[in-house]
């Protein structure tokens, strides 16, 4: 076995809850025929139908001020489930993998967004607000143009030829427990912004576009200069619910009777979200974000939220070409080259007191919409898994099928002492890994295999080929290996070991696995980050050839993968940690060599502007390395890491 060639490379808010076990999948014929039929979403044929079904719907959870107080509003679940100017490319233009690094993602030729983007002759990277633009054509970089960066909280970047997209996150309140949390927590509208950027010369940068979206931004992805953006709206602002007007039991009642007429008497308008397109000249077009034939509902209820799927042709600008919508709620985006997939769990209703019999439990739902299309985005097919994923790397799609890693309790119940033995629960999670495939309009189970980390939850997933690598953790680090050649029948082949845990795993070379992750103690105690080389050339027998403490401490690296550089040319390692970059050599004869650390003027007291509040980011630029942070931009050799050059960012105000 070897790895294919590739460039590859939540915070969950926590609310405590009552769950019980979740019901086995049925294999059989019978049950994957009636998993296929539960899994066709049911389009609306028209604005009236779409009406037709909210209002109703929507009247059950309206409450003497609205939505958000003792009403179910959004719900991320899943039919079937009762319980639960282009510029002209030359020859000597550089090339990625081979003059410069890209983007750590997780599928070839699938882009993310991220802090930084480069051609391989400009840098464009966000700090403190700010768009900044650094020649880095030659070894020592140059700051030609910075551009403030209106409104949000965090921007991303996605970078093609030269129209540069920036995603702004907004206001948007990241909910992962939709209908428990809908019971308990207002509603926040939530708003999102997207510039379009010239970067035709990047000693001028020009926004031509900016689009306003009703909703949050959740993720996106580039394919062929097609990006595709997942939107997740909630509910309407817009509706004007009356208060009580007094605290009487008769007030709240009337008060939650004229909030149910103001539903009956809504119209489109208050639960279709919109954009808005503004270009530079200050002409602004509004239109619905999606229209209603393009937008589906599971058979059974699942909330008044809605998850929109934009498209937009880079190279034509930002106004989306097509969009298409499902009414459910986005958490966890994926996408190989032909497919694009959003996930987000569905938390069963509270206990029905005329229902003891009620399970209680998680279930993740998945949809798949088909991205081949240049011009648009088509709904495909929706299925679930039982339990929740950890992040896009629980899920990979490999000849057609989609493989999906889940757990059957959530992670913060892991981690919170004293609720062993309480409300069902005994501690005794486990991991599960599932195969789908499309059939009749769904996705359906293909294959299954449990038992990965019982009493433990996942840390780390990678998929490669057709095997899948899973690391669990409660006190012991095991690091599973799953043989998926046949996608009906996965088998764990082996297991190994070791203390602490790897979050992040990455293929270094032939039969390798690097490790980002925790060293810890026997019994589960962290002593700080550490870097594991695997030996997997037997997928019956995983080893550890060789680790590498850092200290006490931890690396964005661990939680987001776009943190880790690894170039495949002289097996150099980078990762932030502790303010500075360390970085490796790594490889089955050298194991993993310590070449140093990376500073951003840490003791420069002459040059203030020089500090920095941590390095973000790393790439290779031909013969030096990259270092990004909120203070600017270190050149440094790649030989030896020494300083090169440096290019400051602006910097905000000092505080008085």
């Amino acid at each position: 076995m070897s790895f294919c060639k590739a460039i590859v490379p939540v915070a969950l808010l926590g609310i405590v809850v009552a769950l019980a076990g979740a019901t086995a999948d049925r294999s059989s014929a019978e049950g994957t025929s009636a998993a296929a039929k539960a899994g066709r979403l049911v389009p609306f044929r028209s604005c009236g139908e779409f009406l037709d079904h909210v209002r109703p719907q929507a009247a059950r959870f309206v409450g003497p001020w609205g939505f958000g107080r003792g009403g179910i509003v959004s719900d991320g679940g899943i039919p079937g489930v009762a319980t639960g100017a282009p510029a002209t490319a030359r020859a000597s233009a550089p090339a990625q993998g081979v003059d410069y690094s890209g983007t750590n993602v997780q599928e070839e030729g699938v882009d993310e967004p991220d802090l930084v983007k480069t051609d391989g002759t400009t840098l464009f990277a966000v700090a403190n607000g700010r768009l900044n633009s650094v020649d880095v054509s030659e070894r020592k970089p140059r700051l030609l143009d910075t551009l403030k960066l209106d409104g949000g909280r965090s921007h991303e970047l996605l970078l093609h030829k030269d129209r540069l997209l920036v995603l702004s996150r907004g206001g948007y309140f990241v909910q992962p427990l939709p209908a428990m949390a809908a019971a308990i927590v207002p509603w926040a509208p939530a708003e999102s912004v997207l510039a379009e950027i010239d970067v035709s010369d990047p000693n001028a940068l020009r926004v031509v576009r900016t689009l306003t979206l009703d909703g949050g931004y959740v993720a996106a992805r580039l394919v062929d200069g097609r990006a595709r953006i997942v939107v997740s709206s909630q509910v309407p602002e817009a509706l004007p619910f009356k208060r009580p007007d007094g605290n009487t039991k008769e007030a709240f009642a009337e008060a939650q009777e004229r909030n149910k007429d103001v539903i009956a008497s809504s119209g489109l308008a208050s639960w279709m979200p919109s954009y808005r397109l503004k270009s530079a000249g200050g002409e602004t077009v509004e239109r619905s974000l999606v229209q209603c034939r393009h937008l589906r509902r599971p058979a059974g209820f699942s909330g008044l939220g809605m998850l929109t799927v934009l498209t937009v042709d880079v190279a034509k600008g930002l106004e989306p070409v097509s969009s298409t919508a499902v009414m459910t709620d986005a958490r966890i985006v994926y996408a190989s080259h032909a497919n694009l997939y959003v996930a987000t769990e569905r938390w069963v209703d509270r206990p029905d007191p005329d229902r003891p019999d009620t399970q209680q439990g998680v279930t993740t739902a998945i949809h798949r919409f088909d991205i081949t299309s240049p011009e648009r985005t088509q709904y495909r097919g929706s299925g679930k898994v039982h339990g929740f994923l950890l992040s896009q790397w629980s899920l990979s799609e490999h000849r057609g099928v989609l493989r999906v890693v889940s757990t059957e309790r959530p992670a913060r119940w892991s981690d919170l002492d004293g609720l062993d033995g309480l409300d069902g629960f005994d501690g005794e999670d486990e991991s599960f890994l599932t195969t789908l495939r499309l059939e009749g309009g769904a996705l359906v189970q293909a294959g299954r295999v449990g038992g990965l980390g019982k009493g433990e939850r996942v840390y780390a997933v990678r998929f490669v080929g057709d095997v899948g690598y899973v690391v669990t953790f409660r006190q012991i680090d095991p690091l599973y290996t799953v043989d998926l050649a046949n996608p009906t029948e996965p088998r764990v082949l082996g297991e190994l070991k070791i203390p602490g845990y790897s979050a992040y795993l990455h293929p270094v070379g032939e039969d390798l696995l690097l490790g980002i992750g925790q060293d810890a103690t026997e019994e589960g105690r962290s002593l700080g980050t550490q870097v594991s080389l695997f030996d997997v050339s037997d997928l019956r027998r995983p080893a550890r050839l060789h680790k590498a403490s850092l200290g006490l401490g931890w690396s964005e690296a661990e939680s987001d993968h776009h943190a880790f550089l690894f170039w495949p040319r002289t097996g150099l390692v980078v990762v932030p940690f502790s303010q500075r970059a360390a970085a490796f050599r790594v490889g089955r004869a050298r194991g993993v060599e310590e070449l140093g650390r990376i500073e951003h003027g840490r003791g420069e007291g002459k040059r203030p502007e020089y500090y920095s509040m941590g390095i973000r980011r790393s790439l290779v630029m031909r013969d030096t390395v990259l270092t990004v942070s909120d203070s600017g931009v270190k050149s440094s050799s790649l030989a030896t890491l020494a300083e090169v050059g440096w290019a400051a960012f602006p910097q905000p105000p000092a505080r008085p």
